[in-house]
């Protein structure tokens, strides 16, 4: 059996992950980061995008996660995202409106707080989007 790293991810509403995994990457701050079993300890800043880890049997999981932190340790992963949503629960319709109305508050707002709100979840629907369509390909779906 290959060596293992524990996982956990965790939003302000309930844990989402709690597995073994042979690889996971990570969105940080400043640009992705891959993680094997025994890796130097740090903790770092989460970025809106995708957490995907490899379990013990193989199978690659996706989840799209927005910010928060991760500490890496040699043998676990901890994540406490703000938002997170495991890749095959995504409501696409959902994440499609959400987009609508992001693009849409864009076009009203120039700058500002309700500019930056809407920056924000224009990013997250995207990227709730990107992650749905992968999933979807794996499994050999076609988003509608």
């Amino acid at each position: 059996m290959a060596e293992v790293i524990k996982l956990e991810v965790v939003t302000p509403e309930h844990r989402l992950v709690r597995a073994d995994a042979t690889q996971i990457t990570i969105p940080g701050r400043n640009g992705y980061i891959g993680v094997l079993p025994g890796h130097a300890p740090l903790i770092t800043e989460l970025a809106v995008g995708e957490i995907s880890y490899t379990n013990a049997t193989g199978q690659v999981k996706y989840l799209a996660c927005a910010w928060g932190f991760a500490e890496v340790l040699p043998n676990k992963v901890t994540i406490l995202a703000e938002v997170a949503e495991l890749g095959e629960q995504i409501n696409v319709a959902e994440a499609k409106e959400a987009r609508e109305r992001a693009q849409q508050a864009l076009r009203i707002q120039t700058h500002g707080e309700e500019y930056e709100h809407a920056r924000r979840q224009l990013e997250l629907a995207e990227n709730r989007l990107h992650v749905a369509g992968k999933v979807s390909s794996v499994v050999g779906n076609v988003l509608p």
